[in-house]
């Protein structure tokens, strides 16, 4: 049976116009790999409260989906709260359980939505709500987690989250001088400057998969952002489409060899046009399938 993607676009939400989350790229991800045939779709279940607070303070996790939440907090978030976008950012967490436990049954599975990294235990920040990485680990009571972050932005939330926590190994590979501007301590932070290009950054993340292994995961989380590419109007750095491939292939691999299932979360694209950001997550799932069927 093929791979299960869970997605969320269809619970839509009010943005301000000209508003700079690319919202549309969801619906226009999930229609291409539906065109290819290559995966089964499940619309993702909305998270339970219960598994929420695995990972957040129950007053944050309460006043968000009430609406109580304070003005100061939900402008570090970036979005307009509405009654949609709670019913959005619960399908947005549930989607990357519904994943975990899929890929604990079949090895591999995906959320096309997820990887909200920068949320903390009481707030949430840059576009992210709730930490659906650091809600499925602590839900579902994972065991010796790695999590492969390679959005361009540092996964601060998700650091901070498993400072100090033997049974987690978080590595974020992203822009030094890009936000967040107060880094968090990961297990390893490789920070990049501005304009790194394919190989300078394949090397760098060859040599920080080496670290990964030494930990022997038996559960990996793939934070996939394709804001590294060169066109992306947030992203700093220089990558190419054919070297986000590359390190596609490499995390994979990785994964395969460490014989782990393995979880992939949307992350950050901002590119312009969106057409060549939703190219670049698309390629990351069309390996991962590829990738799938070798094994």
């Amino acid at each position: 049976m093929p791979p299960v993607l869970f997605y969320c676009d269809h619970h839509e939400f009010p943005l301000p116009a000209a508003h700079k989350f690319p919202l549309r790229k969801y619906r226009m991800l999930r229609e291409l790999l539906m065109a290819d045939g290559e995966y089964l779709f499940e619309p993702a279940p909305l998270a339970s409260t219960q598994a929420l607070c695995a990972a957040h303070d129950p007053a944050y996790v309460q006043s968000f989906l009430d609406g109580t939440i304070p003005a100061q907090v939900i402008r570090r978030i970036g979005f307009p709260w509405s009654p949609q976008l709670a019913t959005r950012t619960l399908a947005s967490a549930g989607g990357t359980l519904a994943a975990a436990q899929s890929a604990l049954d079949t090895g591999f599975s995906g959320a096309l939505a997820g990887g909200t990294h920068h949320a903390f235990y009481g707030e949430g920040s840059g576009f992210c709500v709730f930490n659906d990485i650091a809600v499925a680990i602590r839900h579902l009571k994972l065991e010796r987690v790695a999590v492969i972050d390679l959005d361009v932005h540092q996964g601060d939330g998700t650091a901070q989250s498993f400072q100090g926590d033997p049974n987690v190994f978080t590595l974020s590979i992203h822009s030094r001088h890009n936000f967040p501007y107060r880094k968090q301590q990961s297990t390893l932070d490789v920070e990049l400057d501005d304009n790194t290009a394919d190989a300078q950054y394949l090397r760098a993340l060859d040599t920080a998969l080496e670290q990964v292994a030494e930990f022997q995961p038996k559960f990996l989380f793939y934070q996939s952002g394709v804001d590294g590419l060169q066109e992306d109007k947030l992203g700093r750095l220089a990558l190419t489409h054919n070297g986000l491939i590359d390190r596609d292939r490499r995390v994979l691999g990785f994964a395969s060899k460490a014989s782990a299932p393995l979880v992939i979360t949307l992350g950050g694209g901002y590119a312009e046009p969106i057409d060549l950001t939703v190219r670049a997550h698309h390629n990351t799932f069309r390996e991962a399938v590829t990738n799938w069927r070798k094994i």
